[in-house]
């Protein structure tokens, strides 16, 4: 084979098969090898092959031992007939004897032709479990070839990955071409090649999703703490900045959600709370329990625990559907958490209850809406108005207008010390009552206003020469006895 010849030969399957030249003559020499010792060599004979890289050129080698006298005439020499290639050789080396290659015939060129694609498919193999093994704990793409109810087959170019029911999340229906985000979790070696394990529930997929999505957080930023993750369901993350002006939530949910809304579609749908990180953890606590308001928080860092106080009406909110919110703060935080109420609370005050002797530690809630009574003006009169002190004002809805007080000053009023007064100009006169029979409601349409009108309709008729239509009458009026008798 000429030098040209060779040469396009060798780089052409070292490209198809993505492997360096050297591996791929490196498995042609083994080929070569198998080859000839088929033919010509059947005596165990240690042979070598060595081919040029750029002419192609074969040299075949044969190695034999020195000694004394010769037992075994195809792995031993003689001293002296070694020393007529090499005088400088002593007993116990080894020699290599170039011979001339033989003429292969059919069989050896199928048994090197198995060799060298045996030889190139075990060099790709290990070169995929190279690149892989080095993306271990990354995301990669792919696209779904297979379902099945053990596991989900991906292709993720030049091997596949597995998904394991462990490992996907359980809200998703995959279908054939799919094209899927992935977390490589294990690649191990096997004998049919590398085995790569993928998941799509691992709570590391949204921790990297964050960093390719959000500028902020692939710069260092803004760094996530913390991630906690339901797969298919819910998500918190817990983030931070140390460069002061920066919000590191606003940063990763981005303008109007669309930041965060791309990782949501991606994930077919998981809501995620993004809240913010606080070396105290009692603040931290009362962030992670977001959207609930938070009262106080108190700690036992005993036994790692924290009782959250809060409003009787977040009390639902802060636990979530079955536990799911609290349950997330806990895996978020690292506490364990215990919320009550304030009116659980109270009651165990009242029933005697000690309380846990903890750390304590007030968190400002967000205002509240409620009542509040404002009594004892500067004339004597009380005003009770409803005010809103919640994010958003709300109007009032009611005002009680003057109510004489017996006391003065800023003294609680009693309902026996209020009169409520009428004035004159607003009291109504009472007058008797007086029956009104359905004829009288229906604006003026008795009975004989009726005939009345019929009969000048009639007449009018006449004179237009058109005849006049009876006007029925409606079904619910009430008919007067005297319509009968004149009709």
């Amino acid at each position: 084979m000429a030098k040209t010849e060779f040469m396009n030969a060798l780089m052409q399957l070292a490209a198809e098969k993505n492997l360096p030249k050297e591996i791929v003559l490196t498995a042609l020499e083994s080929a070569m090898v198998s080859a000839y010792r088929k033919e010509a060599f059947t005596h165990g004979e240690d042979i070598a092959v060595k081919i040029h890289p750029l002419t192609g050129e074969v040299k075949l080698t044969l190695k034999k031992t020195v000694v004394e006298n010769t037992a075994d005439q195809y792995r031993e020499i003689s001293l002296q007939e070694a020393r007529k290639i090499d005088k400088n050789l002593q007993v116990g080396d080894t020699v290599a004897i170039e011979v001339p290659p033989p003429n292969a015939g059919r069989i050896p060129a199928q048994i090197a032709k198995q060799v060298i694609l045996q030889k190139l498919h075990d060099a790709e193999r290990g070169a995929i479990y190279e690149e892989f093994a080095g993306k271990e704990g990354e995301i990669i793409s792919g696209t779904v070839q297979r379902v099945t109810p053990e596991h989900v087959v991906v292709d993720i170019g030049k091997t596949e990955a597995i998904i394991p029911e462990s490992e996907r999340i359980p809200t998703e229906r995959y279908r054939q071409g799919q094209r899927l985000k992935l977390y490589i979790v294990e690649v191990t070696r096997t004998t049919k090649g590398p085995q790569i394990i993928a998941s799509r529930a691992h709570r590391n997929l949204l921790r990297d999703m964050l960093m390719l999505e959000i500028p902020e957080i692939a710069s260092g930023v803004v760094e996530i703490k913390a991630v906690a993750r339901e797969a298919g369901y819910r998500s918190k993350v817990a983030v931070s900045t140390r460069q002061p002006g920066i919000d590191p939530v606003g940063c990763c949910v981005g303008l109007r959600g669309i930041r965060i809304q791309n990782i949501v579609n991606e994930l077919n749908g998981e809501k995620i709370d993004v809240v913010q990180w606080s070396d105290d953890p009692r603040i931290f606590i009362a962030n992670a329990l977001s959207p609930a308001q938070v009262i106080s928080v108190t700690l036992n860092e005993a036994e790692t625990t924290a009782l959250v106080k809060v409003p009787d009406k977040h009390l639902s909110l802060a636990i979530g559907k079955e536990g799911q919110n609290v349950r997330l703060a806990a895996k978020l935080t690292g506490w364990r958490i215990d919320i009550k109420s304030v009116s659980e609370i109270e009651a165990e005050k009242i029933s005697g209850q000690p309380e846990p002797q903890m750390a304590a530690q007030k968190i400002e809630p967000a205002p509240i809406e409620h009542e509040k009574i404002l009594a004892g003006s500067s004339d004597g009169e009380a005003k009770a108005d409803i005010i809103s002190e919640e994010k958003e004002p709300v109007a009032a809805l009611a005002e009680v207008e003057t109510a004489q007080a017996t006391t003065s000053g800023f003294e609680e009023l009693q309902p026996a010390d209020i009169e409520i007064l009428i004035p004159a100009e607003l009291s109504i006169p009472q007058q008797p009552s007086k029956i009104r029979f359905a004829e009288e409601i229906l604006s003026g349409r008795n009975g004989k206003s009726r005939k009345k009108d019929f009969a000048k309709k009639e007449v009018e008729g006449k004179d237009l020469g058109v005849k006049a239509k009876k006007s029925k009458p409606k079904k619910h009026a009430y008919i007067e006895d005297e319509d009968f008798e004149e009709a």
